[in-house]
Formats: structure tokens, sequence, C-alpha cells
């Protein structure tokens, strides 16, 4: 049991319903095609363009593929498409892979269930974790997060600032600090109408791992998801914070691959 409550595949079914098919996201045109859900950003918003889902067979996916392709091309547009391991058909990476995708390196989707989360989540804070609701404040937050991934420097500031500006309450960004600096960057993304809250970020400088602050940041956005009424957390862990938020309760729900194409 990955909960108290739901199996293994209750929970994954619930993860693919919630947070793929149906989930919608600010300030992007979601867009409902017959194999495949994609977002678009609207004109002016940061972001990447995604597709979510996918519901393909042997006798289709290559189509599918193509036509993915062609429509993004001919926006003249970059995009990710969000392969999970329970996707079919059961090659379809290869098939991504094949058609000259980009894959990168795997990511654990862990899920953690609030309503039986081990007791370090609702212990008082004790670090200096604050939550960012002033835009020019996220500079803070890019420093940190561009120090430990500048291969992935981009439009961070833009794409949280417009979140916040669409709906302050979906999503809350915070920043760890210690020195009189900034040391540790995350946010929450609050899924309206759904089980789940996800996690992001959650980056810390080097010189201050091992400190517990990226654990802090943990239960700091665990409390608040709790206590807006979202039973499960969700993540996209890295092979380095994996292990940190699996000692927190967290149990690995599927393996995802980012699989990129480039617009020639």
């Amino acid at each position: 049991m990955i909960s108290a409550t739901l199996s293994h595949a209750d929970l994954l079914a619930l993860f693919d319903r919630e947070q793929r098919r149906e989930i919608v996201f600010p300030n992007v045109r979601r867009e409902v095609t017959p194999h495949v859900i994609r977002h678009v950003p609207l004109e002016g918003m940061a972001g990447g363009c995604f597709i979510a889902y996918s519901c393909l067979d042997e006798t289709n996916a290559d189509v599918a593929i193509e036509e993915q392709i062609a429509y993004f091309e001919g926006l003249g547009l970059d995009f990710e498409w969000k392969h999970y391991d329970h996707d079919t058909p059961a090659d379809l990476l290869q098939r991504l892979a094949a058609r000259g995708f980009e894959i990168e390196e795997a990511e654990a989707v862990c899920v953690l269930d609030l309503a039986d989360a081990p007791a370090f989540y609702w212990q008082p804070v004790t670090h200096d974790i604050r939550r960012i609701t002033d835009p020019a404040r996220l500079a803070d937050v890019v420093a940190v997060h561009d120090a430990v991934w500048p291969e992935n420097a981009g439009p961070l500031a833009q794409l949280l600032a417009q979140e916040m500006a669409h709906d302050a309450e979906a999503i809350h960004v915070y920043a760890a600090y210690a020195d009189d600096k900034p040391v540790c960057a995350a946010w929450i993304r609050f899924h309206a109408g759904t089980s789940f809250a996800s996690l992001w970020g959650g980056s810390t400088l080097p010189a201050y791992r091992k400190r517990g602050i990226y654990s802090a940041m943990l239960a700091t956005r665990a409390q608040e998801a709790r206590r807006r009424g979202f039973r499960f957390l969700t993540i996209d862990a890295s092979p380095m914070s994996r292990p940190i938020v699996e000692k927190h309760g967290f149990q690995l729900l599927t393996f995802s691959h980012p699989c990129k194409w480039n617009a020639r």
C-alpha cells in the first residue's frame, strides 16, 4: 500500500486523472486532441509548451508523434513531451528517442499522503523560511536556483511573478535564509479541485546542505497544504532529492522522462 486507503494502482489512476488529464495551469491554453493533451502559454506569458498526457497504442503512436512535431514546428515553438513509465505503448520512450527527441534524466515521481505523514512534518519550523509575496524579492529565489542549476537558467522570476499575479493563493514561493543571504528556494502549487499540491524547486546552495534546511522547506509546504485541505503532495525528485523525500515518507509512484524537441 502506498497510502493508508489507496493502493498504488488506485493512486496512480487518480494522479493521471487529476494531474495529467484534467489539470489546468494558469496563463496557459489547454488543448485536448484525440490522442494527447497539450499546453501552450498564452501570448506574453513565460513558460514552455508541453504535452502532459497521451493515450496511444502501437498503431497510432508514430502518427501522433509526427502530428505534434508538425503542430509545434508550425508555431515555431520548442516543446516537451512528458513521458511516464506506465504510458502506452510500452516502447513510447524509445519511439520518441528514435524520432529525435532529447531524452533527459529520469525523474522519480514521489507522493506523500498527508493523512498519515510522519510527525516530523507537524513540528515547528525553526529555520528562517519566508514566504515571498513581493515579486521584487523573487531575485533571492532566482539567485539560489541559478547557482545550483546554471544550465537551467531562464525566465523563472517572470514565470513565478505571472503566476502570483494570476492567483496569489495558487502558488506559494519560499526562500530560506542563513548568514544574511538566501540559501534555499522552493515553491508549491495548489491545484484547485484536485487532491494534490505539487512541490517545485527545493534548491539549496552546496555550502548549506546537510543542515536540515531542505527538510524544513518540505515541512513548511506540507503544513500549508494540510491547512488548505489537500490530501497528497507530489514531487518530481532528482537523484539528489529523492533520498531526502523518501526518508520523510514520500513513496515512489512512477518515473517520468522529460523529452525535449527543439523547433528547427
